[in-house]
Parts: structure tokens; sequence; C-alpha cells
């Protein structure tokens, strides 16, 4: 997730400005079960601090022991394999027979080295995407900024890693009630970045979700400074128009893939007189999702999250007509 990339590559790159020598290591692969996914990164220093993680916990230890004693990657970027035999499979607590397929890089305190994570850290902040591009045959490594996230390619016989960082999907959640709770539990399952704004404190300091970003400010400001991209879904939550509006107003000028509010038609209705009334525009209205889910006759909170979830994945996988037909297909039986 891009929360733990910033933190991996704002780290290393501190490192770096301090002069000190350290190592970037990539999950490129794995086979079997495996607790970390292709793409999680590690960061380590000669000094045995690290940050991130490969495996949860099983191969760590031995990969720094053999990167400060100088075994694995002292001078140039190499490719390494943890739990070829079932030996090490046992010896490092791989599940289930799995192996984990890794590229790790040294990374030496220079101008070059320094402008390049210095990139890649404000390319994180800013929630844009980059490409950073390694070859180990000729020890070479390039950076692009591109357009949108793309998987993580390692081609093993030219040796090259492909590798896009920058923003997976980000859930950005105006309203810390019971509705937003189990939403965010789900949209983390689901790989999403997930941030919850609310101005009233109290309400926000007993969310309770794990792993979630909490804003305390009201969600103009926040949506104008951190939801802005096509990566983003925003959903207004709060069933309080002084808070909901205000966010609304200005997520409808963003480019978030998708904005919701939630509300009975009768309220939906009164909030778009509201934000004609505001000034926002016929066009700017018509990317508002109120009510919002798919209608599968939810009434509890967990059920209302569930088809807030469905909607945005149907219209994150552009199938919303689809999703729709099939749902009102099923209630009629």
């Amino acid at each position: 997730m891009q929360a733990v990339d910033k933190e991996v590559i704002s780290q290393l790159l501190k490192w770096l400005q301090a002069g000190e020598t350290c190592w970037l290591a990539t999950v490129v692969g794995t086979w079997g079960s495996s607790p970390r996914p292709i793409g999680s990164l590690l960061a380590c220093n000669q000094a045995g601090q690290i940050v991130g993680s490969l495996s949860g916990g099983c191969v760590e230890d031995d990969l720094l022991e053999k990167l400060t004693t100088g075994q694995l990657a002292a001078e140039h970027a190499q490719f390494f394999q943890y739990g070829i035999t079932a030996e090490e499979t046992e010896k490092f607590g791989l599940p289930c027979g799995g192996s984990l397929y890794i590229v790790v890089e040294p990374q030496t305190p220079s101008a070059e080295t320094v402008a390049q994570f210095s990139r890649l850290d404000q390319a994180l902040t800013e929630r844009h995407c980059i490409t950073r591009t390694v070859n180990l045959d000729t020890q070479t490594t390039t950076i692009e900024d591109v357009d949108q996230h793309a998987p993580l390619r390692w081609d093993e016989s030219q040796q090259v890693l492909q590798h896009t960082y920058g923003p997976r999907f980000q859930l950005f959640i105006i309203g810390a009630g019971m509705v937003g709770k189990y939403l965010a539990e789900m949209a983390l399952m689901l790989d999403y970045e997930v941030t919850v704004c609310d101005p009233r404190e109290g309400l926000l300091a007993d969310f309770g979700v794990e792993g979630v970003q909490r804003i305390v400010d009201m969600p103009d400001d926040a949506v104008r400074a951190l939801a802005r991209d096509q990566a983003t879904a925003i959903v207004a939550l709060t069933h309080d128009p002084r808070i909901d509006d205000m966010g609304l107003m200005e997520a409808l000028t963003t480019d978030a893939f998708y904005i919701g509010a939630m509300g009975s038609s009768r309220t939906s209705a009164s909030r778009r007189e509201r934000l004609l009334a505001l000034e926002v525009s016929e066009a700017d209205l018509a990317k508002l999702h109120a009510p919002i889910g798919l209608a599968i006759g939810s009434k509890t909170p967990p059920e209302i999250a569930i088809a807030i979830i469905a909607e945005i994945t149907a219209v994150r996988k552009q199938r919303l007509p689809e999703a729709v037909a099939e749902v009102t297909a099923v209630s009629a039986g």
C-alpha cells in the first residue's frame, strides 16, 4: 500500500541524506502461500534498523545479517530466493512450502541517489505515479513519471525490475459514524488507503478502526488537500448538511472516480436543490451517487456499507449498468 511504500522510501531517503549506506529490498515474486504481496518493500541500514516488511517476520533477520556482513548485495543489486529447499522453508517459517523472490539493492549516499529517492518520495506525497526500472545486468536505474498505477514486472531472463510507485485506490470517508466504520473495514480488506474526516473530534477519537488516517477538519479543506485524483472515491455519511454539503461542494470539483452521499431519495433531492443554490453546476452534480450504494434493500449499517462498497467497485470496474441490472433482476425474482 502507498502508506507503507511512503514510510520505506522516506526513511531510506533520510538515511541517504545523513550519509548512510543502506539497502532496498523488493518482493518480485512468490510461490505458494506468502504473508506479504508482490511489491512489498523493506529498507535497512548498516546499523540494523529496518522499515517495511518482506515476509511478516519470516526472513527479515536472516536478510539483515546477510546484508550487514557483506554476504548479499555488498556492491551490486542482486536477485535472491528464500524457500528453495524444504529445509529453508522450515527454517524461515515460510507457510505452506512457499518461496519468496526478492531483488536487493545497495544504496550509497550520492547526489544522484538522493535525487532519485527525493523524486520518489515527492511523487508518493503528491499521490502521483512514478515507475522505477532497475536493470541488474547493467546495474542501471531509471525513473519515469506515468499516468496510472501498473503491476510490478520482474523479467528474470533479462534481470529487469519495473516497479510503479504511487496511489493505489483511496477511500475518503466524511463522517466517523457506524456506517463509516464498517465501510472502512471493508475497504481496507480490498486494499484501499482509507482516510476518515470529521470535524467532531470526539466521534473521530472513538472511530476504532486500525490502519485508517483520521483528520479532524472541515471536509472541504481535507478533500482539497488529499482527495483530488482519479484513484479516489469520496463518500459523505454524516447526515448533517453543514458537514456533508461542504465536503461535496469540493468533491464535485475533483477528478475522484466516485462521489456518493448517504440519505433517502427525499433527502437526496433536497441536497441537490441546496447544492444547485450554492452554485454547483448541473454537470458537476451529475457525478453524485445519491441515494448512495446499490439498491439491495440494505437497512443496517453493515448492509449499507456492503451496498456502498459494491457500487464503488462497480464504478471502478466500469460495470455499474450491469450491476444495477443484476440487482434489479434478483429483486424482481
